[in-house]
């Protein structure tokens, strides 16, 4: 295999065609720091609470915010990991289906929020309901670590979803 470096291949084109051949290649710009992308969200990063419930027509969605308490802008990406727990922190029922597509990255500068959205129905529609939880346990995109947040939260007819991620 021969390998052709940048300036062997003026040279090769002159001896090809018989002629002489000038090349203006631009100097290339200095490299300045590019930017650091902003790093996903640590659990440590963020401060989650439980939003106003939205009832309607039999259903239930419940948002789920996320603000950034750390010093400097991270990264969200997708659908948190969300179970319900009662008192002594053991799950009830199963963790939220991720429900709907991720726009995209939430990049949230500090003091910054984004919303992701809890959905169950409101009261034994086509099902029953399990116990009443105390707590969520929240694991932020990208993170195996687990936040509690106090709620009292209740799965109904067996539908506990929970959306991406948006501003």
């Amino acid at each position: 295999m021969v390998n052709i470096t940048r300036t062997a291949v003026p040279a090769l084109l002159s001896a090809a065609v018989g002629t002489t051949l000038v090349c203006a290649v631009p100097a290339a710009a200095a490299p300045g720091p590019a930017p650091a992308p902003a790093s996903s969200c640590a659990a440590g990063d963020l401060d989650l609470a439980v939003g106003t419930p939205d009832p309607g027509a039999g259903q239930l969605y419940v948002p789920l915010g996320f603000t950034n308490i750390g010093d400097r802008s991270c990264t969200l990406l997708g659908h948190p990991g969300v179970s319900v727990l009662n008192a002594d922190r053991q799950r009830i029922g199963s963790p939220a289906d991720r429900e709907g597509t991720a726009s995209g990255p939430v990049t949230l500068a500090p003091g910054r929020s984004a919303t992701a959205v809890l959905h169950t129905t409101n009261g034994p529609i086509g099902g029953p309901c399990l116990a009443r939880g105390t707590f969520l346990a929240v694991y932020p995109p990208a993170s195996k670590d687990e936040v509690l947040v106090k709620a009292p939260f209740q799965i109904c007819s067996d539908r506990f979803t929970v959306g991406p991620l948006t501003a």
